[in-house]
């Protein structure tokens, strides 16, 4: 009884905050998603299914803001990724810089999301503007936030700015742990660089792969803070993401118990996508 206690005195406090915080709220979403609840009033309206009825069947922008989440986070887990473990493996050499690199591609992931996209909007606005006045190129001369094709890339270029530092230190975490009397040896076998990476140095940090695939996927899958500060789902809300239809669903529109609905079919897809990724990343550690 004393050994028990004494693990509650620390696991407890921790425990009981992720229930009131998490579990409760989550299983509340679950039965307003059966309801008509407006948010507001203390009566609640038993609908039962008719919330995901209407979902599927009189709910276009809805599926119009899934397809584009899916397109964000395929364009943005890629790219941030390959940026991140490309810094990785740049700054795991002898570089006299190294550290701080490392501190300076790392600080735009401490930068909270809405300070960091009204930053951006106001480059994409105001600073490519002037950029494009003062040397004509067609590239910062574009309405990049005025343009459905252009927000789009907008947003994942501000998306991957803000988490590639984050991947990048995951990385070179992996890769110190790499046994360098391996990559010697098979230098001296006569394996280039080329080789070294794709055969001894990506297999042997797979877990890294496995644990940033699935971080950037729930992010950006979640993404809210960035999208709202620098499009707000706009132009004609061709850049709505799902978390910002549920938020205008629940609290602009007052349909709580319809955005509940749309949260636990929402939950459910993240759940499946990042599911079925950390299992086929884990065969592959696995084979490798």
């Amino acid at each position: 009884m004393k050994k028990f206690l004494s693990y509650a005195a620390f696991v407890g406090p921790a425990i009981l905050f992720f229930i009131v915080i998490q579990i409760i709220p989550f299983f509340m979403g679950i039965y307003y998603s059966f309801t008509s609840w407006n948010g507001i009033s203390s009566a609640t309206e038993w609908v039962g299914l008719e919330n995901y009825k209407r979902i599927f069947t009189n709910d276009e922008r809805f599926f119009d803001s899934f397809l584009f989440t899916t397109k964000f986070m395929f364009a943005a887990v890629a790219i941030s990724n390959i940026i991140g473990f490309s810094f990785a493996l740049i700054l795991n050499s002898a570089l006299k810089t190294r550290n701080i690199l490392r501190t300076a591609f790392f600080i735009p992931n401490v930068i909270g999301g809405l300070l960091l996209g009204f930053i951006w909007q106001f480059i994409f606005v105001r600073g490519f503007a002037a950029v494009g006045e003062l040397t004509n190129i067609s590239f910062f001369q574009q309405a990049w936030l005025g343009d459905a094709q252009t927000a789009f890339w907008g947003i994942v270029i501000v998306f991957a700015w803000q988490i590639s530092g984050y991947m990048m230190v995951i990385y070179i975490a992996a890769l110190q742990g790499v046994d360098t009397s391996l990559l010697e040896a098979a230098k001296i076998d006569g394996a280039n660089a080329y080789t070294l990476l794709t055969k001894i140095i990506i297999p042997l940090i797979l877990p890294a792969f496995t644990i940033c695939f699935f971080l950037t996927i729930s992010m950006a899958f979640k993404i809210f803070d960035l999208n709202l500060s620098l499009t707000g789902g706009g132009p004609f809300n061709s850049t709505q993401s799902v978390a910002i239809n549920i938020y205008q669903e629940a609290f602009t529109n007052n349909n709580y118990g319809l955005g509940s609905a749309k949260s636990i079919l929402f939950f459910v897809v993240v759940a499946i996508f990042t599911t079925v990724q950390v299992m086929f990343t884990k065969k592959k550690e696995v084979e490798a």
